[in-house]
């Protein structure tokens, strides 16, 4: 068929694609100035209500001494063989059994996974990273250099350049988003998944489409499309906005102390440190619309009944995209979002139970 012919033919589509693009993102802009013009009110609120801390968070000069506990493990970097970039990673049991490679969320570091790494380490290789522009890893300040291809390729190069050919990948929030692309895309280098408090992209794409109160529990996704203001709230009031996320009595981290506050602070107080996380999100968007995909890596899903992120609907979405046989899904009753971190005794009963059958 001559080249012209299949070019008028495409057209239409190609034209139908390109207008949904745009009232996506005219919608997104939108929610994106509501946003902002309520977390601006919040962040002022906090100015007011302490008024010492000023308008700017204040740089840590040193870590908190909880971020060199030995007992985690060994701090080390890699050099990534597609970008050059430098991750940081903790590692520990090295030699005692297969990779376990652990993906953190926003806003966390590799220590939000501190409970995991002592408790598996006694039978697998744990490795948990700072995802690139988190903690002590390269963090260019280009969107562009946080696009999911790139974010996978990352995974990909930490498990080849740890020596392994493929890992079981445990992941959460953020972490686990990329988790779920990555087990599509290279399914020879994960042979199992434990995934907490997070859907595939394309799940959430049209589980969102069809439960507008879905959006209202991501409203934060939008303000994060918007260029500086978000690293300016988040920031006012000494991180404030970020402090009430991390420790707020009903949605925060459960008994979450000061000093282990602060190993979260730590990083995203420093010169430039929020917006390489943020890009994470400034990327979300760009690949809408999503095909829905086949999900077949055998899996433990965690889900905490009162996420206040996350409706529990997901779930089912997520089930209905699996080969069957390859998911367990578990939705741990009055439990939040944070699970690794506020109830790791659930989630590592549930995991050696998954994991058993690898090490008999």
């Amino acid at each position: 068929m001559p080249e012209l012919v299949v070019t008028a033919l495409l057209a239409p589509s190609r034209l139908t694609l390109k207008l949904l693009r745009a009232f996506m993102w005219s919608l997104v802009f939108s929610a994106a100035l509501v946003a902002a013009a309520v977390y601006g009110c919040i962040a002022l609120t906090h100015v007011l209500c302490w008024p010492r801390r000023g308008c700017c968070g204040c740089p840590r000069r040193t870590p908190p001494a909880c971020l060199s506990d030995p007992t985690l493990g060994e701090h080390c970097f890699l050099t990534l063989r597609s970008s050059g970039l430098r991750l940081h990673y903790v590692s520990a049991g090295q030699g005692n059994g297969p990779l376990m490679l652990f993906l953190h969320g926003f806003p966390e570091n590799w220590f939000s996974w501190r409970y995991q790494l002592r408790e598996f380490q006694s039978r697998f290789h744990v490795v948990a990273v700072d995802l690139r522009g988190y903690g002590s890893s390269d963090a260019p300040r280009n969107v562009d250099c946080y696009t999911i291809d790139l974010l996978m390729a990352d995974i990909q190069d930490v498990i080849l350049g740890l020596g392994y050919s493929k890992c079981i990948l445990v992941a959460h929030d953020w972490g686990a988003l990329l988790a779920w692309n990555f087990s599509i895309y290279y399914p020879s280098l994960v042979e199992r998944m434990a995934v907490v408090s997070a859907a595939p992209m394309s799940v959430y794409q049209d589980y969102s489409l069809h439960h507008m109160g879905q959006f209202f529990r991501s409203n934060y996704m939008f303000l994060f499309q918007l260029p500086w203001l978000p690293e300016k709230l988040l920031s006012m009031s000494d991180f404030q906005i970020l402090k009430t996320t991390l420790t707020h009595h009903k949605r925060g981290i459960p008994h979450l102390t000061p000093n282990e506050l602060e190993a979260f602070l730590y990083g995203f107080s420093q010169p430039g440190g929020l917006t390489g996380p943020l890009n994470y999100y400034r990327n979300l968007f760009r690949t809408f619309p999503l095909e829905p995909q086949e999900l077949a890596t055998p899996t433990l899903l965690l889900w905490g009944e009162k996420d206040p992120y996350f409706e529990q609907g997901l779930v089912g979405a997520i089930s209905s995209r699996f080969v069957p046989g390859r998911l367990e899904a578990h939705i741990l009753p009055g439990v939040g979002h944070w699970i690794p971190q506020s109830n790791p005794e659930e989630m590592h009963q549930y995991m050696w139970a998954f994991l058993q059958d690898l090490l008999d």
